[in-house]
């Protein structure tokens, strides 16, 4: 099996040690590069092409969000696997709209961050549980009238133009945006979803009554 390639992004040295000596000692685990601010953080991925960039929301020079964001514009098939102090629902839910596949806390056992990282890398969804249960809580009920409220507004538009049957090249042009930026909200509304593919995403969407617009 080959390693799975890992970029950690922190901005305190000392933690970036800890975590390179917990994930030293796992084969299935290969840490190619560091970052301590947002703009290393996207020149190394740029540089190295890792399978998963295990990402910091407190960087200096705009944020791990900001990172994110930026690094999956460019390169939408890498994994960011946020792991972050902060357990509030409005961190979750921006990492969540810059495209990040997992979301831990600092104080997960190491066991839970490794589990991760392999799952993250292969195309798995994963949420710190106590994070997950309340923002599940929080926007079960007065979203109702709404499906899917991890979606962002383009994100749930692009959703239900899929569910209307509408092929990448229909939905950039009656949206006035590219296919490339229609591919990778694409990717990311599969992740957020927790759908393995875009027939998935489709039922899931239409399940909700999503589509129905002619």
């Amino acid at each position: 099996m080959t390693p799975i390639r890992l970029v950690v992004v922190d901005d305190h040295m000392v933690f970036r040690e800890g975590l390179r000596a917990l994930l030293g000692r796992v084969d299935e685990i290969d840490i190619i590069g560091e970052a301590a601010t947002t703009q290393e953080a996207i020149e190394v991925t740029e540089n190295l092409r890792p399978d998963v960039v295990l990402m910091d929301l407190h960087l200096p020079g705009g944020g791990g969000e900001v990172a994110t964001t930026t690094i999956l514009t460019a390169h939408p098939e890498v994994a960011v696997l946020v792991l972050t102090m902060h357990s509030d629902d409005a961190h979750l839910r921006h990492a969540l709209n810059a495209g990040a596949r997992g979301y831990l806390l600092k104080d997960a056992e190491p066991d839970a961050i490794i589990r991760a990282i392999v799952a993250v890398s292969e195309g798995q969804a994963i949420f710190d549980p106590g994070i997950a249960a309340r923002v599940i809580a929080a926007t079960g009920a007065p979203q109702a009238e709404r499906p899917f409220p991890v979606l962002t507004e383009r994100e749930h538009e692009i959703l239900d133009r899929l569910a209307r049957g509408l092929r990448n090249d229909a939905i950039a042009a009656r949206m006035g945006i590219s296919i490339k930026t229609v591919q990778n909200n694409v990717s990311t509304i599969l992740l957020k979803l927790g759908a393995t593919d875009r027939a998935q995403a489709v039922a899931l969407a239409r399940d909700a009554g999503m589509g129905q617009r002619p």
